[in-house]
């Protein structure tokens, strides 16, 4: 069946990009009758430093590479916080701990790609698109997820969403897919004002619609009608959850509204940047630890609003590639190879460090200077797709690769 794409522009913030089949509303509706099983990805871009932000405090070659920006070993001031006597969390990931301890939280060390490419825009564009060192894909993994599982079934509109200002490499291809910068600036702002605005945004949009795009049109604005019906803008966070006032926590603060209105959301996506740390990185405090605060903050406050509601959810970060292990004379690092990942979730095994450690001496490096990779970055989205997403066949989802053993992250 023939879908449409239609972009819609509601002032200078608010990007939505749908693709849908007539009459989407009746499925809409049926959607929402049962809970499904939500992956959320989550892409640190710039290329965080991995080594610091899950710390190796067991490998002597860490300190001794990294005389200034090292984060100190358990116990000490501003110490790492022990995981498993050898890895820790970076003192500010400290709102992700307990759920580390309490088994909900899994950490894939020495994870990435094994394409050598060290462009922040090449190694991002190969991540989502899941074929690395492959230039000409022109649709993103989670898109060939969608359509691969059910491109005759698209029941919702709101089954792949980014907070995003443009839709991401992700979720580019054939597959409906919605970009939403702000919840508020997509026509759903409750009471006196947001009905100004929805007559407004329909006068001006109407036209256009019924002229070019005929029903199809029509159906795209009732998106916007059946969101602002969920009433996000009376939204209260539940659990005592605090999301840090940031873009990103703003992020995750909408897709736990959009989870919770049960509109059929399968997978959502947001980012957030500023890890390319060549400078000043810091260590315990300093520029990391900042991004950290935020990265941290927004995920587990996005866990404890969510509650029982995790039971249905895995959330699974990463980043283009890691940092060098040894720091730079500018007290930073440069772009490097291997990375940390998490996968948090109900469904997850967590309270464990998965992968081979390849170990920081300079005959273990990637190079002879960075962290090494062990686990390649599809395996981890493989695990996510096959064993909570219940996707039965991913060869298409990832062209050409084969994946390794599981790892076991997903409870059976």
């Amino acid at each position: 069946m023939m879908t449409r794409r239609v972009f819609l522009r509601n002032g200078s913030a608010a990007l939505v990009s749908l693709g849908f089949t007539p009459a989407f509303i009746a499925r809409a509706a049926q959607a929402t009758q049962a809970r499904k099983k939500i992956m959320i990805a989550i892409f640190q871009r710039g290329a965080v430093d991995g080594l610091n932000m899950v710390v190796p405090f067991g490998e002597r070659a860490y300190y001794g590479n990294r005389p200034s920006i090292a984060i100190p070993r358990p116990g000490a001031e501003n110490g790492a916080l022990d995981l498993d006597g050898f890895f820790g969390f970076h003192p500010r990931m400290a709102p992700l701990h307990q759920y580390f301890k309490d088994g909900n939280l899994a950490i894939v060390h020495a994870s990435g790609s094994n394409d050598d490419t060290r462009s922040h825009f090449d190694a991002q564009d190969y991540m989502e698109s899941g074929t690395p060192g492959l230039k000409s894909t022109r649709d993103g993994w989670m898109n060939r997820y969608l359509h691969a599982k059910d491109h005759a079934e698209r029941s919702s509109p709101f089954r792949a969403v980014a907070l995003t200002q443009a839709l991401p490499r992700s979720l580019q291809g054939t597959a409906p897919a919605l970009a939403i910068g702000q919840l508020g600036q997509f026509g759903i702002r409750a009471g006196q004002d947001g009905d100004v605005m929805m007559s407004s945004f329909e006068s001006q949009y109407a036209k256009a619609a019924d002229t070019l795009l005929g029903s199809t049109g029509r159906e795209a604005f009732d998106a916007v009608k059946m969101l602002r019906d969920a009433n996000p803008a009376g939204y209260t966070p539940a659990n005592g959850a605090e999301y840090p006032r940031s873009g990103f926590g703003e992020a995750m603060r909408q897709i736990a509204q959009i989870v919770k209105a049960d509109l059929g959301l399968e997978v959502a996506f947001a980012e957030l940047g500023n890890w390319d740390h060549h400078a000043n990185e810091g260590g315990a405090v300093g520029q990391i630890a900042n991004r950290l605060d935020d990265f941290a903050g927004g995920i587990a406050a996005f866990a404890r609003d969510l509650g029982d509601r995790m039971a249905d959810v895995v959330l699974v970060t990463m980043s283009e590639f890691g940092r060098t292990v040894k720091e730079n004379g500018n007290r930073g690092t440069d772009h490097g190879h291997g990375n940390a990942m998490l996968i948090l979730g109900g469904p997850v095994k967590g309270g464990k460090v998965y992968g081979k450690w390849p170990g920081l001496e300079r005959e273990q490096l990637y190079q002879g200077r960075d962290l090494a990779i062990t686990t390649d970055f599809r395996d981890v989205f493989v695990e996510c797709l096959t064993g909570h997403m219940a996707a039965r066949d991913v060869s298409k989802v990832f062209p050409g690769h084969q994946a390794a053993a599981p790892l076991g992250l997903i409870r059976s």
